[in-house]
C-alpha cells in the first residue's frame, strides 16, 4: 500500500522549499500545495492518532485498514530552530502521567527513540561528565553565581550525578529575570570564553530564538553532539536531549508523550522533568548510535528496544537487483533518493511498485521472507531509503 505522510507545521520547522519534509510532501502527494512562508517540521508515517498515514488508492486510514495500531512512529524531521528541552516518560510514567493530565501526554506508551541524520546535525544529548560542567560553571562566573556557592562547593568536592543535580535543580527553578540576567551578562562579556569552547555561535543562535530561556544555559550542562549524514543517536527514556537544526530520520515507540522545560512555547513541566530525568554523565564520544552492517548495501539500527528498528537500504544504480531478506512484521518504506521497481508478495498475489524519492510504502506482512528491489528503466542515480519495522533483529 502506498500511503500518504501527515505533515506538521510547528514552528520550529524550516519554512518553504528549504525543509526535507515540504521536498518530500511534494514528492509523495500531488494535492500537497507549498506555501513558501509556511514552516514544514515534521511528516508522520504509521498509526499514531495524532497524525496516521492515509492509504492513497483508497483513501483510507492505515490503522482502519491494519485494523491495529503499529508499535512504532516513523517521522522525518526538518529543524530550523531548536526543540524544546525534553524527556520522555518510562512505560510506568506514561501510563500514570496519561491518566492524570491526558490533555498534555497523550497516550499510555514510553516514547524511546532513534535519530538518524540526513543532513549535519546538531543535538543536545544527556549531561556531560560532572567535571566539564564544574569547569564551565567556574569559567562562566554569571552562571556560577545564579547557581549559587552552596551547590558549587558541592560539586567541587563530589564530582557526582548527584552534585549535577543539585546544580541543575537550581538553574531550572530559577526565577526567569534573574536567567535571562545571566544570559545577557554571558553574551555580552564572555564571548572569547564562548568561542574558545566552540559554543559562540550555538549560545548566539539560541538565544536568538528564544530570549533570555534557561534552555541556553542547558549549554553548559549537556553534550553537544554534531552528527554527519548516517551517523545516529538513540535516547531511551529520561535521556534529557533538545534537538537544535538540522534534517532527521525519527523512529519511535509509538508514542508523543513528552516532558519539556525549556525552548519552547508549549507547556513547560520543570517539576516532572527533574523527577524523571536521569542525571548519570556520560562522554559525547560515546552518544553516536552505530548500526548493525548486513552487507554492502544494508545497515541495521537496532535500539535496545521491541517496538522498532531501522533499516537502511543503499543501492548502487549498477546493480540490476537486490533482495531484502525481511520478517512478518509491517514495515514502511520512504525513499530517499533514486528509484526502484519494489517487488513484493501480498494479499491480492505479488505486485510491483515503481518507487522514487518520496514515496512512503507499508510493506505487509505477507512480504515475507523477502522483497526485491529491481532496477527501473532510465535510473542513472543511486538508491536510497530507510524501512521502520518491529525490532525482531534484536535477541530478547
Amino acid at each position: 500500500m502506498e500511503l500518504t505522510g501527515w505533515v506538521k507545521n510547528y514552528g520550529w520547522g524550516r519554512k518553504g522549499i528549504n525543509s526535507a519534509v515540504a521536498q518530500l510532501a511534494m514528492a509523495n502527494d500531488p494535492d500537497f500545495r507549498l506555501n513558501e512562508e509556511e514552516t514544514y517540521a515534521e511528516m508522520w508515517m504509521g498509526t499514531h492518532v495524532c497524525g496516521v498515514s492515509v492509504v492513497k488508492e483508497t483513501g483510507e486510514t492505515l490503522d482502519r485498514v491494519l485494523k491495529k495500531d503499529l508499535s512504532y512512529l516513523f517521522k522525518v524531521l526538518s529543524i530550523k530552530k531548536a526543540l524544546s528541552i525534553q524527556v520522555h516518560p518510562n512505560k510506568c510514567e506514561a501510563e500514570r502521567l496519561h491518566k492524570e493530565r491526558p490533555d498534555i501526554y497523550k497516550d499510555p506508551n514510553h516514547k524511546p527513540e532513534l535519530a538518524i541524520a540526513l543532513t549535519p546535525f546538531l543535538a543536545l544529548v544527556g549531561f556531560m561528565s560532572a567535571e566539564d560542567i564544574r569547569d564551565y560553571i567556574d569559567e562562566f562566573q554569571p552562571l556560577s553565581k545564579l547557581i549559587g556557592k552552596e551547590a558549587v562547593d558541592q560539586l567541587h568536592d563530589s564530582t557526582s550525578s548527584e552534585s549535577v543535580k543539585l546544580c541543575y535543580e537550581k538553574l531550572m527553578k530559577t526565577e526567569e529575570p534573574v536567567i535571562a540576567k545571566c544570559i545577557s551578562e554571558i553574551a555580552k562579556d564572555y564571548q572569547k570564553e564562548l568561542k574558545s569552547n566552540d559554543l559562540l555561535e550555538v549560545f548566539t543562535k539560541v538565544n536568538k530564538d528564544f530570549p533570555g530561556d534557561v534552555g541556553v544555559l542547558s549549554l553548559f550542562f549537556l553534550n553537544l553532539i554534531r552528527l554527519q549524514p548516517g551517523q545516529a543517536i538513540y535516547l531511551g527514556a529520561n535521556e534529557i536531549h533538545a534537538y537544535l537544526d538540522g534534517d532527521c530520520v525519527e523512529c519511535m515507540a509509538c508514542s508523543d508523550n513528552v516532558i519539556r522545560a525549556g525552548l519552547t512555547p508549549k507547556y513547560k513541566d520543570v517539576d516532572q522533568l527533574l523527577e524523571s530525568v536521569i542525571f548519570e554523565s556520560s562522554y559525547k564520544d560515546r552518544k553516536e548510535f552505530i548500526p548493525y552492517r548486513i552487507d554492502e548495501q544494508v545497515q541495521v539500527y537496532i535500539p535496545p528496544v521491541s517496538d522498532f528498528a531501522v533499516i537502511n537500504v543503499n543501492i548502487e544504480h549498477s546493480l540490476e537487483s537486490y533482495k531484502l531478506e525481511i520478517q512478518a512484521f509491517g514495515s514502511i518504506l520512504i525513499v530517499l533518493k533514486g528509484s526502484r521497481i519494489l517487488k513484493l508478495k501480498t494479499q491480492q498475489g505479488d505486485k510491483e511498485i515503481l518507487v522514487t524519492r518520496g514515496s512512503i510504502v507499508y510493506i505487509p506482512v505477507e512480504a515475507a521472507p523477502e522483497v526485491e528491489f529491481a532496477k527501473s528503466e532510465d535510473c542513472d542515480e543511486d538508491f536510497s531509503g530507510y524501512i521502520a519495522t518491529s525490532n525482531y533483529f534484536r535477541v530478547p
